[in-house]
């Protein structure tokens, strides 16, 4: 069920806003939970800005937090085709039950079945070669992975796990605004939430970066309920919208699930008169999707839900979200559930206010 809307809430160009560079966040804060939040009430429209680490007091016991527990993969592969030497770039999208990868590859030049890549560890060291065995019609292609003892111990490299290989050889894939794409080491454990435990996304659900265990102790302690969903984030996560209209966005779909035991969690806090507050746009798309119906159950599968302006939210009472691209889907989501107005004026002021943009930047709470 959604309401009518008028066509400037549908126009892309709606959703574009001025960011200086010098606002993209490149490393998160030594300490996570010292991140600035702003705090949002759509009730009376007034804007206040707190931090992170607050947020347990920000919360009401009975409130209930819904994380997102996907676990980032180490999805991006370098490397050099074996035949040219030339430079070769991959990135995972799952492995299957034969041990095979399926990725997506960018190289200079066609590249055929049958061709070998050596991909190289996060110190550049040639680790492993892998054979290109086809082409899907989405343009993904599926490889083997194939250990060779001139990269290493071929014994212990032969009983290695898809996973196993993909620690060794794989890269954090960060977004490109982050120091243009390229890990440090330090981004294996920022750029992954401390509840991270389903192996599955490209990309982190950022706003579970802010938590930090004795965070996370203070809100337990304060009798604030915790559940849990999964969202595999994909890359189409950052990717911009290029129709004119939203009407006209193919929305890319990325696999969730929630269980009864968090649909239930989540009941009880409505019935004894708490807040569902979604952590992550990520966990928005599962619980919405989850209560399509019109009442939440148990549910997992893909979803493609596009969460704009005249959206019914069903689940949510809270959002805590980190800033958004200009022209994402993310921050026409943002802007359905906050109201266009107060959150244009939002942003504006966390612009004016230097707050840290995206990924490792601040977050917002709206309730």
């Amino acid at each position: 069920m959604s309401h009518h809307v008028g066509s400037e809430l549908k126009s892309i160009d709606h959703y574009d806003f001025e960011l200086p560079k010098e606002r993209i966040a490149q490393n998160p804060l030594p300490n996570r939970e010292d991140a600035r939040l702003m705090k949002i009430a759509r009730s009376n429209k007034e804007i206040e800005h707190w931090h992170v680490r607050d947020l347990d007091q920000l919360l009401q016991p009975n409130d209930c937090l819904v994380l997102n527990d996907t676990k980032v993969i180490p999805a991006k592969l370098v490397g050099r085709r074996e035949q040219t030497g030339g430079r070769w770039q991959g990135l995972v999208i799952d492995t299957d039950a034969n041990g095979n990868w399926r990725f997506l590859a960018k190289t200079r030049g066609r590249i055929k079945a049958g061709e070998k890549v050596v991909l190289e560890d996060r110190h550049g060291k040639p680790r492993l070669q892998v054979e290109l065995l086809s082409r899907l019609d989405d343009g993904s292609w599926v490889a083997r992975p194939e250990p060779n003892e001139r990269y290493g111990n071929i014994e212990e490299d032969q009983q290695k796990s898809p996973e196993e290989w993909l620690d060794m050889v794989g890269r954090i894939p960060l977004p490109h605004y982050i120091r243009g794409g390229n890990m440090v080491d330090a981004d294996v454990g920022d750029y992954q939430t401390i509840f991270a435990k389903n192996r599955g996304a490209i990309a982190a659900p950022t706003a579970g970066l802010h938590f930090t265990e004795p965070l996370f102790k203070r809100i337990i302690d304060r009798d604030i309920k915790i559940a849990s969903v999964t969202l595999h984030v994909g890359m189409g996560t950052f990717r911009p919208v290029t129709a004119e209209s939203l009407d006209d966005h193919q929305m890319h779909s990325e696999y969730g699930t929630i269980s009864q035991a968090a649909v239930d969690t989540i009941q009880e806090t409505k019935q004894s008169g708490g807040r569902v507050i979604a952590v992550g746009t990520t966990s928005v798309r599962v619980l919405e999707t989850a209560a399509r119906a019109g009442r939440l159950q148990a549910w997992q599968g893909e979803t493609n839900l596009f969460i704009q302006p005249g959206f019914e939210f069903n689940v949510i009472d809270g959002l805590l979200t980190n800033f958004h691209l200009p022209r994402s889907t993310l921050i026409v989501l943002v802007r359905a559930f906050g109201g266009d107005g107060l959150m244009k004026k939002a942003y504006r002021k966390a612009v004016a206010e230097k707050y840290r943009f995206f990924s490792y930047g601040d977050a917002m709470l709206i309730t």
